[in-house]
């Protein structure tokens, strides 16, 4: 019988990554991610997979960030009792992530209820923090570069694939067919992340395409993100800088350390770090010391160059203080948690700055706001928009176009099929269109829910 992949998520989207692999009606899942952005995406997660959860036997995760794991509680939820399968660096995130996100969802689903923005009453959490924890019991750690047996006869490795902590690429081998998946593949420059492995020869691979059609600027996060601090410190502003609590938060850290050590901020410029789950994150870079570029006294002066914010109490005070300060608070394209609290206090004042440090998906707060957009909705309420807005572009963790191509060409020999994933359309097929003309191979954007052979 014919390996098959249907893509379930992640394909004409930048999110949602589920990629289903069947051989013998036997079905592994790579990648488990929740949909982001625009209603009628984040509308699928409510609705039934075309597999029962219970038919799939095993689940594999290239990393931890929710657009690639945050379905995995549903999944358990639904029926779900295989293992689920994750680098080391993978599972401590996960155990800090999935809990967070059913967190999340339980208090924003509490507010519409008090507040009756919901059209269902009562509105319910996709899944609860509850959901989450007992998502955990179900990972199961495998080292990089080791085979391991997802399913009999089935086998896998995992190598290096930067952006993040425990991010890697997939090799998965069935039926006498090597399929590659690239997972979101980080920076060769990265400030933070050692740079992504070489690929391995392999008869499919699936590529992601986050920033197919572009290329990352010359300039480093330190050249950016100096001058605009220097600018808010001097006019007494104060800076929300919206961060993905894992990754993008521990690079502007680091940044800020940087900047204050060379004397290009104020030591006394306060710097607050309001996101619990971002605080456990900064603490894993210590148990992990070979998964990054930092040393110790980098790891130590990363964590101190912030004062920790963990509870809502902590988090409140903040609106006691005047300027200037910096607040690093999560989600990366505030779609949620604390840093929205923030945005409604401090966005209406010329005097302060919204920065913003990575990918916005369509859709999002984070992408209305780089428009330029004069007011955004928050908690049911207009909130004008009168500070400046600032998207950084050095700081993405993402490799670009021309690097995710760079990566393509050390394949050892032409794969009989690409597939582009993990974008939205028009970078995807611009790189789709990259991979046919420069490397004359096979190469196709799949629809969602389309089934291809592997």
């Amino acid at each position: 019988m014919q390996v098959t992949l249907t893509f379930l998520g992640g394909s004409d989207t930048v999110t949602g990554s589920k990629f289903l692999v069947e051989h013998q009606h036997r079905r592994l899942l790579v990648d488990c991610g929740l949909f982001q952005g625009f209603k009628q995406l984040r509308l699928r997660n409510w609705r039934p997979l075309p597999v029962l959860p219970p038919q799939i036997a095993a689940v594999v995760l290239t990393h931890a960030h929710l657009d690639h794991s945050g379905y995995l509680p549903l999944l358990v939820k639904q029926g779900f009792a295989g293992r689920v399968h994750a680098t080391p660096g993978t599972c401590a995130l996960a155990g800090i992530l999935l809990p967070d996100s059913g967190h999340i969802q339980e208090e924003d689903a509490a507010f519409a209820n008090r507040h009756g923005f919901s059209k269902h009453h009562p509105a319910l959490p996709l899944y609860t923090r509850a959901d989450a924890l007992h998502s955990l019991t179900h990972l199961h750690s495998e080292p990089p570069g080791r085979w391991f047996e997802p399913l009999p006869g089935w086998r896998a490795r995992y190598s290096r694939a930067g952006h993040l902590l425990g991010a890697a690429s997939l090799l998965l081998e069935v039926a006498g067919r090597r399929i590659l998946f690239s997972g979101d593949l980080g920076r060769p420059d990265d400030p933070l992340m050692h740079p992504p492995e070489p690929p391995v020869q392999a008869d499919t691979v699936l590529i992601e395409s986050t920033y197919g059609n572009r290329r990352h600027p010359a300039r480093h996060l330190i050249s950016e993100l100096g001058p605009l601090l220097q600018k808010l410190s001097a006019r007494g502003g104060i800076a929300v800088v919206p961060v993905f609590a894992v990754g993008r938060a521990q690079a502007v850290l680091h940044t800020i350390a940087q900047l204050k050590a060379a004397g290009q901020l104020p030591r006394s410029l306060p710097i607050f770090l309001d996101s619990p789950m971002a605080i456990h994150t900064t603490a894993l870079f210590s148990q992990f010391p070979h998964e990054h570029k930092l040393d110790a006294q980098e790891v130590q002066q990363m964590d101190r160059v912030a004062t920790m914010l963990e509870t809502p109490e902590q988090s409140k005070s903040l609106a006691h203080r005047h300027g200037p300060m910096v607040i690093l608070a999560a989600s990366g394209m505030a779609t949620g948690g604390r840093v929205l609290h923030h945005l409604v206090r401090y966005a209406g004042d010329h005097r302060n700055m919204i920065i913003l440090t990575g990918y916005q998906s369509p859709g999002t707060r984070g992408a209305w706001l780089a428009a330029g957009q004069s007011s955004v909705r928050i908690h049911g309420q207009e909130v004008p928009v009168r500070a400046e807005v600032v998207q950084i572009e050095s700081a993405s963790a993402h490799a670009d176009g021309q690097q995710v191509m760079d990566w393509l060409h050390q394949i050892p020999s032409a794969p009989q099929q690409v597939y582009v994933v993990h974008g939205e359309r028009e970078g995807a097929d611009v790189l789709r269109q990259r991979i046919e003309h420069e490397f004359k191979w096979r190469a196709m954007v799949p629809e969602h829910g389309s089934m291809w052979p592997a």
